[in-house]
């Protein structure tokens, strides 16, 4: 059943409507046609995509597990809500953040009802999904970084949200210090209202990854079925590391030019080897040898190939 969440006239006849898709276990279904009050009080799992308008991995996600749990309603004993594009306009234009308003959406949570157009929005968006068992929230990078499947959690609510992320399949847990979060997030928010909730990140901007995707969403149903939810067949895809900030190894550019990878993502990287170089095409010369500092997993890699100093070449998970 597909409901809105929030719904707002734009100018020049255009509209803004954020969207969910409720999926009902057919025997809750049979229920609630004889007492809709019986969904009040139902197990709902929340899965939301597309806060920045440049990530799209989370649309396959949303897609894969949609069709899954349509297929397979008489395994449901409860309520998904997949909410595919928090930002639609940013979606519909390729752009991060919210065209015509020059902010990202993610930095007004939890809003404010009574505020302008983006704040009314985050607020609605917090309002519909608390309560809820769980909620993942699927981003994808951007345009200059690749990432492995990973969910990121802050330090303060570890010890509820740990237990969870490796039903995920995703590859690592990262376990970020209190003073890098941001609290004006969506997962900050719910967190803070005792919704529990896990970021996703994995892909690169403006495409999509099928194969982590699909597992993702596997993923999803595993979690489903840690709340008693989903009772069909579930996958496993092995078990994440799980690490803390002092784990991570940033490498970062010491000039400008072109990054040319010379390693793969996601794969064991020794300390010392070459993971690129950042040449200069005027010149013809090789500004640095980008070498890793440590062994470990490389678990980001530059995509986008145009540096400066300072700019985001890698980070690594050290062993």
């Amino acid at each position: 059943m597909i409901e809105t969440v929030f719904s707002v006239e734009l100018p020049v006849r255009e509209h803004l409507r954020v969207q969910k898709n409720r999926i009902v276990g057919a025997q809750l279904a049979k229920a609630a046609a004889d007492d809709p009050r019986v969904l009040e009080n139902a197990p709902r799992l929340a899965v939301v995509t597309g806060i920045h308008g440049d990530e799209l991995e989370g649309q396959y996600v949303a897609f894969h597990l949609a069709q899954t749990l349509n297929t397979h309603l008489d395994q449901l004993q409860g309520i998904v809500d997949i909410y595919p594009a928090i930002n639609p306009l940013g979606i519909n234009a390729v752009e991060r953040g919210v065209p015509g308003f020059d902010l990202d959406l993610n930095r007004v949570f939890p809003g404010d009802s009574g505020g302008p157009l983006t704040e009314a929005l985050a607020a609605a968006v917090v309002d519909d999904i608390e309560g809820a068992v769980a909620c993942v929230d699927i981003h994808a990078s951007n345009i200059f970084l690749r990432e492995m499947p990973q969910v990121r959690i802050n330090e303060n609510t570890a010890e509820a949200l740990l237990p969870l992320a490796p039903l995920l399949n995703v590859d690592f847990v990262w376990v970020h210090a209190s003073a890098t979060v941001l609290q004006s997030t969506l997962a900050y928010a719910l967190n803070a209202r005792d919704t529990p909730t896990l970021v996703v990140e994995t892909g690169v901007g403006m495409r999509i990854t099928p194969d982590e995707d699909r597992k993702l969403a596997e993923g999803l149903l595993r979690l489903a079925a840690h709340f008693g939810m989903w009772g069909g067949p579930v996958q496993a895809h092995g078990a994440p590391v799980i690490s803390g900030d002092k784990a991570v190894e940033f490498l970062n550019a010491k000039a400008a030019g072109i990054f040319l990878a010379q390693a793969r993502h996601g794969v064991r990287v020794g300390a010392g080897e070459v993971i690129g170089q950042i040449v200069d095409p005027l010149q013809g010369a090789v500004m640095q040898e980008v070498v890793c500092p440590a062994s470990g997993l490389l678990f980001t890699l530059r995509e986008y190939p145009v540096v400066y100093p300072g700019s985001l070449l890698a980070r690594v998970l050290k062993e």
